[in-house]
């Protein structure tokens, strides 16, 4: 498939699990800022309240596959084995061609992918962690996981943070309030800025 080619814009915000991204994306998506959620596609069971096109494109692995073979996906992974993650190229369409710029919530490598495809027309930002104690605390503080799992979180977020120097832009969230403000501002810069 050809390149998109589009006004629209890409806000991508990337954090290790725990980080607060998702807090910060439903923050920027309540401002006047023209963002829509770009819905991941993702190949794993359907959980309990969850809706097939709004929370995920949900696909057998097989059709999965099949959509990788179609090239179909801006980016993909398999995140662990037999369980895919991607966004839609149609994804993005959908929502440039509804005038909106896309805004996604990703992991960091799957951030990093759609950065170097898309370059000056996305922005990629990092939710940084205060530190990995306190990353450690908000974990334990969910009670959805066990120690061995955020342990294994832990591991991946130090991982993950190395590769924060790779995004246009860093936030640290020790403060929420100040960290919404912060990540507001940079966005909004960039998506009221010619490309």
């Amino acid at each position: 498939m050809s390149k998109i080619t589009s006004n629209g814009k890409l806000v991508i915000i990337s954090a290790p699990s725990g980080s607060g991204k998702t807090t910060i994306v439903h923050h920027l998506l309540e401002q006047d800022l023209d963002l829509e959620f770009s819905i991941s596609a993702c190949s794993r069971e359907k959980r309990s309240g969850e809706v097939d096109g709004k929370d995920y494109y949900f696909y057998p692995v097989e059709v999965f596959k099949s959509k990788i073979n179609n090239d179909e996906f801006v980016e993909w992974e398999e995140v662990y084995p037999g369980h895919f993650y991607g966004t839609l190229q149609s994804e993005i369409e959908r929502i440039w061609a509804g005038g909106k710029h896309v805004i996604f919530d990703v992991d960091v490598v799957g951030g990093l992918n759609l950065k170097s495809k898309f370059e000056e027309t996305a922005l990629a930002l990092f939710v940084m962690p205060p530190s990995i104690p306190e990353l450690e605390k908000r974990l334990a503080g969910r009670s959805t996981d066990s120690k061995q799992n955020i342990q294994k979180r832990i591991d991946k977020a130090t991982e993950e943070i190395s590769y924060s120097n790779q995004f246009d832009a860093i936030v640290v969230n020790d403060i929420l309030e100040e960290a919404l403000k912060d990540a507001e501002k940079i966005v909004r810069t960039f998506v009221t800025s010619e490309a």
